[in-house]
């Protein structure tokens, strides 16, 4: 039997229970309970202590109001890529954390040591800690990406060790490669569990407050693509990086999903080479590059994704279905909202959508969230069940409701621009928006789903 107040927790989620169980209530995982360390020897346990600098986030005992607050109190350095520093908010803040994550072989250490080369450190040393390839293997690539700078390599997999050379060497730039190899002796589990990278980033990250030093961590990812490791870990860095698209294709898209010191949301193109990730200048050609001429299926939109609106190509493809099931399957849009969308082309047009086999994609392999897609989502899928093309060079724009009715959208003066840069001819709009300039398009307005369809077709 457990002793009194003897705390013990899965090594696997972290659930706390005061007794041990077989099996966990919070993951179900079976015989991954572990005695919690005692909370007066942890106190007393010999943690790396760093003591803060001329600058720090959180040994200030100072309280100020809000009117005393100034930008003096964090800098940005370049990272050398001007893409990356748009999507950092206009350079790397001293003393944040970010976390880069994608799949294995996307590109992210071929990335980071890139950036390495080209950080400003402004004298100061950059240190790549690798847990997954020796030094050797590391200067392998180096040689081929062209890299110059003298970085510092450290192949260590214990966060103790980690903390000693980070404060022998100072670094302006510390690179994690990856969290999920890293572990604490003071802590339970195997490296990558759940408890382990907690522990370890919430080590990392007060490393990085109190000693002013940036720290850019590679996550793995599942194979449902949400990145590995408690949810946690994206709360407490300051910045989340993830990568998109098909590692196997040319192209890579990185897009910002949380930022501390800017905007999220914000996207950067790359193409991969063997001279490694080049920044891609004109993205909105890639996007509808090679885009077929009246195909059924195929409609073009625009998508915030931001500040910048995207010209987007949707394809949908219907066919009878062979399953009792029908599959339903997305590549780019939210699964569940093109299942409304379906729903609502069933419900208006009686198309027999229900026995069919429906599959969506948005090429690039951009994913893409924004309601003004609606539209262009559901002329796809009428189109293709239809075998018709769309009217030619025509962008759709609407965001659909549950009755067909089709709302307004945002930020139209930026789609539209950038539509008439592709050579757009003419744009299908909800009938309740004004534009204040149609930049030389032809202007076609709809109240609901069936006066689009009728436009499209005919």
């Amino acid at each position: 039997m457990a002793g009194k107040n003897k705390k013990f927790f899965c090594k696997e989620c972290g659930y706390e229970t005061i007794g041990w169980l077989g099996k966990c209530p919070g993951c179900g995982s079976f015989n991954s309970f572990v005695n919690a360390p005692d909370e007066e020897k942890a106190a007393k346990s010999d943690r790396p202590v760093f003591a803060a600098g001329s600058y720090s986030w959180t040994a200030s005992d100072a309280t100020v109001r809000l009117s005393e607050c100034g930008r003096e109190m964090y800098s940005r350095r370049s990272s050398g890529i001007p893409e990356l520093d748009v999507l950092f908010g206009g350079g790397i803040t001293d003393g944040s954390v970010t976390l880069v994550a994608g799949e294995p072989g996307i590109g992210k250490s071929t990335l980071l040591m890139q950036l390495a080369d080209k950080y400003d450190s402004q004298g100061s040393e950059i240190l790549y800690v690798s847990g997954e390839e020796s030094p050797a293997q590391i200067k392998m690539r180096a040689e081929r990406l062209g890299v110059t700078r003298d970085i510092l390599i450290c192949a260590q997999t214990k966060f103790e060790a980690i903390a000693k050379e980070i404060a022998d060497s100072h670094p302006k730039l510390c690179i994690i490669d990856s969290i999920q190899t890293l572990y604490s002796e003071q802590i339970s589990g195997t490296p990558g569990s759940v408890t382990q990278a907690k522990e370890v980033t919430s080590g990392l990250v007060r490393i990085a407050k109190t000693n002013n030093i940036s720290i850019i961590l590679v996550g793995h990812i599942t194979k449902e693509g949400s990145i590995a490791g408690p949810k946690i870990l994206e709360h407490m860095v300051d910045t989340v990086l993830d990568f998109e698209g098909d590692n196997s294709g040319g192209y890579r898209i990185l897009r910002v999903i949380k930022n501390r010191f800017g905007k999220s949301g914000e996207l950067s193109f790359f193409e991969m080479s063997s001279k490694g990730l080049i920044p891609v200048p004109s993205s909105s050609a890639l996007l509808v590059s090679g885009r077929p001429l009246n195909a059924p299926g195929s409609v073009l939109t625009t998508a915030i994704e931001g500040s910048c609106a995207l010209p987007v190509e949707i394809q949908a493809l219907v066919t009878d279905s062979c399953y009792t099931n029908p599959q339903r399957m997305t590549y780019g849009p939210d699964r569940a909202r093109a299942n409304m969308i379906i729903a609502v082309c069933e419900k208006n047009f009686s198309a027999g959508l229900a026995s069919k086999d429906i599959f969506i994609n948005v090429i690039s392999g951009l994913k893409i969230s924004d309601p003004a897609t609606d539209l262009a989502l559901a002329c796809a899928i009428i189109s293709s069940v239809r075998n018709i093309p769309v009217r030619p060079d025509t962008l759709i724009l609407g965001e659909i409701g549950l009755s067909g009715e089709i709302r307004p959208v945002a930020n139209l003066s930026k789609r539209l621009t950038e539509a008439s840069a592709l050579g757009i001819r003419s744009v299908i709009l909800p009938g309740s928006v004004n534009p204040e300039e149609t930049m030389g398009l032809e202007v076609i307005y709809a109240d609901n789903i069936h006066e689009a369809i009728d436009i499209l077709f005919t």
